[in-house]
């Protein structure tokens, strides 16, 4: 069988990755149905956002729930706009497929997906991975040495999950997740700016936008309090332009020479970096969980001990929450008050976080034994879902 086409799809719970294997970037698609006050009579889907003149009180119908496939009609809605001749382009009739999944996945949901995509899409092959996995072989191939030995802290929309390989193979006993994700930490800034500003309640589009544009993470959070309380030129302050979607399209941070005439402002303190504190301190909105330090280093107490020094030596950090600014520094300070001084700590967040994932799906299409893992078209018609059983013995 000749790789000719291979569509790598990484279906998170926020956004699609999609993409063949022949792209150089995949196209980065909203992964849900949108409705607005503006216009009642039109859904729009994935990136149809685009056409919407007024995003304000957007209505989301979300196939994801607790980072779990749940609502098929609203997914199949998604994938058929995705792969439709007026869209991508993407024809998936005798493609092969590669598609992301959740660990630990539940088998209903994988049943469901590999039926649509043989029997829907009429695909020749298919394999479904984490996102994890994928990075850690884009990790792997971006090295010299080709390490295989890594920790995979994908910070996703619905959760934050921490997953240690060795020698290519996850370490199932030690994956660990957090039931903090991009979702939380804009629920949780949209309650903030309406105590505080205005009400936001209804507008998460807008929330979460102005999150993605002043939140960072703080290196010294006392500090920073204190900083975020003073008045003058070291004070932390942000006045943020909101989108009025006539003159202003997208809100913006405010520079001291931009002249404000009729636009809505909103000023930001010590919002600016209490928001993704939640990460590190889970319990601050009642999760009673720990933060993203030592919940790596109790997936670290599930691995041998030796293989502890190239593990903290490779730690890869991916998802939307990882381009939070600070967000390397910071976590590199709270891991290493947590480890021994003589053990090696080494973070890497890539400059594409989002896609990176996808871009290791790239790869592994290429892989030499490609084939061997997938489930093809007569296998599927012989065996029917039991075909999959065979993705266990490469896991």
């Amino acid at each position: 069988m000749v790789n000719s086409k291979t569509c790598i799809i990484d279906n998170g719970a926020y956004t699609a990755k999609v993409g063949l294997s022949t792209d150089e970037a995949p196209r980065v698609i909203p992964n849900c149905v949108m409705k607005a006050k503006s216009e009642r009579r039109r859904a729009f889907i994935g990136d149809q956002l685009k056409d919407l003149k007024d995003a304000s009180g957007l209505f989301y119908l979300l196939p994801f729930q607790k980072g779990y496939l749940v609502n098929w009609d609203i997914q199949k809605t998604v994938w058929d706009h995705i792969f439709s001749p007026d869209s991508s382009g993407i024809n998936l009739n005798d493609a092969n497929v590669i598609i992301t999944e959740p660990p630990f996945n539940f088998s209903t949901i994988q049943e469901g997906m590999m039926e649509i995509f043989f029997e829907e899409y009429e695909v020749e092959s298919y394999i479904r991975l984490s996102a994890s996995k994928l990075a850690a072989i884009h990790y792997a191939n971006e090295r010299e040495n080709q390490v295989s030995s890594c920790i995979v802290i994908d910070m996703g929309y619905s959760f934050i999950h921490i997953i240690p390989f060795i020698k290519g193979k996850y370490i199932k006993k030690a994956i660990k997740r957090i039931e903090v994700g991009g979702k939380v930490l804009t629920n949780y800034f949209k309650e903030v700016i309406s105590y505080r500003h205005l009400n936001m309640m209804d507008e998460s589009y807008v929330a979460n936008q102005i999150k993605e544009d002043v939140c960072f993470v703080s290196e010294n959070l006392h500090e920073d309090m204190k900083n975020a309380q003073k008045k003058g030129k070291d004070r932390i302050f942000t006045e943020y332009i909101l989108p009025d979607f006539s003159n202003v399209k997208r809100g913006y941070i405010r520079k001291p020479e931009d002249v404000i005439t009729d636009q809505q402002t909103v000023k930001f303190t010590n919002e600016c970096f209490t928001i993704p504190e939640i990460i590190f301190h889970p319990s601050d909105v009642g999760i009673k969980q720990m933060g993203v330090a030592p919940t790596l280093l109790e997936s670290l107490k599930s691995c041998e001990e030796y293989t502890h020094p190239v593990l903290l030596s490779n730690i890869i950090v991916i998802g939307g929450c990882a381009k939070f600014k600070g967000m390397k520094e910071r976590l590199f300070k709270e891991i290493r008050c947590l480890i021994p001084n003589d053990l090696p700590l080494n973070i890497t967040i890539p400059e594409d976080p989002i896609s990176y994932a996808w871009q290791g799906g790239k790869e592994f299409s290429n892989f030499p034994n490609y084939f061997e893992m997938t489930v093809t078209k007569a296998e599927y018609e012989e065996s029917g879902v039991q075909a999959a059983n065979k993705f266990e013995l490469f896991e």
